[in-house]
């Protein structure tokens, strides 16, 4: 019963992403103008070798930065159902509250998955990877689109409204971002913002990313990004899906209902 459930929360969120085809396409629009405009001038900074070593540093950084954002937009979900009353329907339903969270971080997880692989494709068309490092890109990229799907349901079950989520959000996503490694070596930041990046979990996805591609400069081993993520994400998990089956987090939901009735 629990399986029919997730299948029919997925299908939803997957039919909307593949119905929405110019947003899935504009989505590509952010990574290639970091990719192509500022790592285009930054690297133009540097001496030669150096410019074309700095675009191939971007390429994790740049998928990481397309998972990060799928993934993150895709939990919104949870909070537009909440406001325009689907989630009064689903939470009706006989399943665990549980299994909505976890549907809903299914479906943001293969949306950022299917995302970053539209990536790839324009990387391999415009010759920064081969397809050898195109496919040893996807299994650290699952890793990361998990632990970011994860990141996103915490956030999305603690906001109370769409205002709420996209203020969250704004304080949120950019410092993720900036403070991970992506864009240059953690060795290289000053101690205080290293200590940040440390505990930024994001971190070990864009690290585990930069693994896959010979000859880029990581800042952990591989096992301490697969075990930091996967961490993560359970802990998160289990806190989103604890959060969420709280009965007295969804009494406004029905009060609304009682009132309007």
């Amino acid at each position: 019963m629990s399986w029919l459930a997730v299948k029919a929360v997925v299908g939803r969120e997957l039919t909307k992403l593949f119905r929405q085809k110019a947003r899935l396409f504009s989505s590509m629009v952010r990574p290639m103008i970091w990719l192509l405009v500022i790592g285009s001038g930054v690297g133009s900074m540097l001496s030669g070798a150096q410019q074309e070593g700095y675009l191939q540093f971007l390429v994790p950084g740049v998928l990481a930065m397309t998972l990060l954002f799928a993934a993150l937009l895709s939990a919104l979900t949870l909070v537009y159902d909440k406001e325009f009353g689907v989630m009064r329907m689903m939470m009706i339903a006989p399943v665990a509250h549980y299994w909505i969270v976890l549907s809903k971080l299914i479906a943001a997880t293969i949306t950022a998955l299917v995302q970053a692989l539209l990536l790839l494709i324009i990387l391999l068309l415009i010759g920064l990877i081969d397809i050898q490092i195109a496919l040893l890109l996807i299994p650290p990229a699952l890793l990361t689109a998990v632990a970011c799907a994860s990141m996103g349901g915490l956030i999305a079950v603690f906001s109370k409204t769409l205002d709420n989520f996209a203020v969250i959000m704004n304080f949120f996503i950019f410092p993720v971002f900036f403070l991970s490694g992506a864009l240059y070596p953690v060795s290289q930041l000053p101690d205080i913002l290293r200590y940040v990046v440390l505990v930024n979990p994001f971190s070990y996805g864009v690290d585990l990313l930069k693994h896959a591609i010979p000859g880029t400069q990581s800042d952990f081993s591989v096992w301490t990004d697969m075990a930091i993520l996967m961490l993560f994400s359970v802990v998160a998990i289990v806190i989103a899906c604890w959060r969420f089956s709280r009965e007295s987090v969804h009494e406004p939901l029905f009060h609304r209902v009682t009132k309007r009735g």
